[in-house]
């Protein structure tokens, strides 16, 4: 019998599901997501597999070796405002801490808009309301002595207060738990006496750093979305042990890799962002293979379009996320989102009469126009099929059949509202969905000290490479990765299968220079005796456990933090000079040259461990043999297109890219359709199919109108 890796995919309009068996070759299939039921989607996308091989479902999944999941189910939950009635309790004095917020009132990485007219300006609806926040008598100062004792009446009557209320989830963070845990521990052993069964997190499980409100936040999101994710993934785990699955599942996690399902329902926080963050997983490894370490990851499904960065072979990471306005601490892989997706609306902004994208998305109910399932709204989508991107008769692999009378009449009702043509109108959607994609590019490169022409730009997901051969012009970007050619749309499915086993463990210890190197080292130890302990709880045996230390430093006196790794597992009296010359280097080029000052004094504040384990991974054979010609097989009828700065559609080559041979090669202006992808090659545009089978777009530059 076979055996295969399984990665899967939940995106806002397609559940993606790829299969690579032991010799590398991979399965593709796409799926409806079920919003109502996302592990129905799961399961559906899961059998079109099943009937590509030919097999049924149920011997699928007795033949997968590992499958991992990554689930928009908690990210969905917050974006949608539709988590759990929760809890909160706290330590007393302190119970508005998650509504005060900090001074940016809650606007960091919003709309610059609603920063400068601060009258228009709103904090979010709160997570938890003040009526189901209870303070309890209890202090800890920040050496983790205990100041006050734990008022266990008091911890009683709150919980009966919150029960009584009809919480569905309890959030437990009182202040410096992280170094004095026996209070947070106390009360919820107190709640699972009460009440068994009901979702219960404590902060200093879930992130044990400094920050109150950060710490806060993270507790009271994890609680909120916790009942809702934990009861989808036991769910889907009994549903695949039905099906015959009988391997641990594994569930992508926002910090890279993979953590037990065990450890997901645990701390469901984990899983935002998941599914891009195996996009990034995926293309690390062919990467790779392919010999690229600087790689801009972009990812455009129905919904969103996601950037991600991979400087000097290894993800960029950001310390603090941003979920709905709210802020907290939580080491993760950098994805930066937009609205700007295959789905995503267009409208008229009332004031100013300007043509608008996004970033609200017709998603996969009713879908775009021109899917024929009720939307009436147009979308980017709808404008690609009237300029001639999409063929609608081999759209998704002639599964779904587009209709371009409804998309020119949704677009149509948008291109009268502003005076303008039809196809004038459609080619604009276009354009501001790309420079759109462009300027979120800039903001993860260039505002952080990196310059996009030193990186080769990977573009997946369904509607990725049709605008990518745009935005990477912009950017002066020379070459695009399309990888894997029709895997391109199921990406961060590929990513889940190819992603490591990872755990993050932290411990805060604020300490200024010179450095107690012994009192470090002891905390290093502790960090990895127990990563190596919940790396045994999910199967993995000491030989294959792996072990990476870093350090986050700063200047003394001030808050901005750099992570610095350290060579092997403990520090020696030698590694300080070293350690500060990369604090100096890194801090320069996120912050500007000259920004550091070399004389002051450093401070370390958190120590972190990462611990995984390697995962079978995805093989992909080089071709031994390039063929230049392209078989007549591979022409497609002609079709017109309207490219950017014609007046008129010209007839214009295309290709069927599933019969394209490695070693071809084509000029632009053509396209190049799949089954489930369509790449766009604009005029001055070269595309080769290399010796792995992916599609390598070489842009050209940009020229200025004062250059022509």
């Amino acid at each position: 019998m076979a055996s295969y890796l399984c990665g899967i995919d939940i995106g806002g309009t397609f559940t993606d599901c790829v299969l690579i068996d032991e010799a590398g070759q991979a399965v593709t299939a796409k799926a409806p997501s079920t919003p109502r039921d996302f592990g129905a989607g799961l399961i559906a996308a899961m059998g079109v597999a099943a009937a590509k091989l030919g097999i049924g479902l149920d011997e699928l999944c007795r033949s997968i070796a590992l499958l991992a999941h990554g689930t928009t189910v908690g990210t969905n939950t917050v974006i949608q405002k539709r988590g759990a009635k929760i809890g909160l309790i706290t330590t007393r004095g302190h119970e508005d801490v998650i509504h005060i917020m900090r001074g940016s009132r809650g606007l960091s990485g919003r709309d610059v808009r609603l920063v400068v007219h601060f009258p228009e300006s709103r904090k979010p609806d709160p997570i938890v309301p003040k009526s189901l926040i209870r303070g309890v008598s209890e202090r800890v100062d920040c050496f983790g002595n205990v100041v006050v004792a734990l008022n266990e009446a008091e911890a009683a009557a709150a919980i009966e207060g919150l029960l009584a209320a009809g919480v569905e989830a309890l959030a437990i963070c009182f202040l410096w738990s992280f170094k004095a845990p026996a209070h947070e521990c106390r009360v919820k052993e107190m709640v699972e006496a009460r009440a068994p069964g009901l979702f219960v997190t404590c902060s200093h499980e879930l992130v044990p750093k400094w920050g109150e409100y950060e710490r806060t936040t993270a507790v009271a999101l994890n609680a909120y979305i916790g009942p809702a994710t934990t009861s989808y993934l036991a769910r889907v785990e009994r549903d695949l042990a039905a099906l015959g699955y009988r391997e641990p599942l594994q569930i992508a996690q926002c910090a890279g890799g993979t953590i037990s399902v065990r450890k997901a329902i645990e701390a469901p926080l984990l899983t935002l962002d998941s599914g891009p963050v195996a996009g990034i997983a995926g293309s690390r490894h062919v990467g790779a293979l392919m010999g690229y370490r600087n790689i801009i990851t972009t990812d455009m499904g129905g919904t969103s379009f996601d950037v991600g960065v991979i400087h000097d072979g290894e993800p960029v990471f950001s310390h603090r996320s941003l979920v709905n306005q709210y802020e907290y601490f939580l080491p993760k892989v950098d994805i930066q989102t937009i609205g700007s997706g295959g789905g995503s609306k267009v409208w008229i902004d009332p004031v100013t009469r300007a043509l608008k994208v996004g970033p609200e998305s017709a998603g996969a109910e009713p879908g775009p126009a021109c899917y024929g399932r009720g939307g009436t709204a147009a979308t980017v989508t709808d404008a690609d099929l009237l300029v001639g991107y999409l063929d609608p008769d081999t759209f998704a692999g002639g599964t779904l059949r587009l209709d371009r009378a409804k998309a020119e009449a949704a677009v149509a009702a948008v291109a009268v509202e502003i005076g303008m043509s039809v196809p004038d109108c459609a080619r604009g959607i276009g354009t501001i969905a790309e420079f759109q994609m462009a300027d979120l590019i800039r903001k993860v490169t260039v505002q952080k000290g990196l310059d996009p022409r030193d990186f080769v730009l990977f573009a997946f997901g369904g509607a990725g490479p049709v605008h990518a051969g745009v935005f990477a012009r912009e950017l002066g970007i020379a070459e695009v990765i399309v990888p894997q050619r029709e895997t391109a749309a199921t990406w961060c499915a590929f990513g889940a299968a190819s992603a490591d086993i990872l755990h993050l463990f932290e411990h805060v210890d604020i300490q200024s220079e010179p450095f107690d190197i012994a009192r470090i080292n002891a905390r290093l130890a502790d960090l990895r005796a127990r990563a190596s302990q919940s790396l045994a709880e999910d199967g993995i045996v000491t030989e294959r456990q792996r072990f990476q230390f870093a350090l986050d430093m700063r200047h003394r006196g001030q808050i901005n933090e750099v992570e610095v790794p350290i060579a092997g597992d403990a520090l020696s009296a030698g590694s300080v000079a070293p350690l500060r010359r990369h604090f100096y280097e890194v801090y320069e080029r996120l912050y500007g040259r000259g920004a550091s000052f070399a004389g002051a004094r450093l401070e370390i504040v958190t120590l972190r461990c990462r611990a995984g384990a390697a995962t079978p991974k995805p093989l992909l054979v080089a071709s031994e043999r390039l063929e230049a010609e392209v078989l007549s097989e591979a022409h497609r009828p002609s079709r017109p297109v309207l490219w950017p700065g014609a007046t008129q559609p010209r007839a214009s080559a295309i290709y069927d890219g599933a019969r394209l041979r490695a070693g071809n090669r084509l000029s632009g202006p053509a396209i190049v359709e799949t089954a489930t992808t369509t790449v766009v090659v604009h005029a001055g545009q070269r595309l080769l199919v290399d010796a792995f089978g992916n599609f390598e777009l070489a842009i050209a530059p940009r020229v200025a109108p004062g250059d022509r």
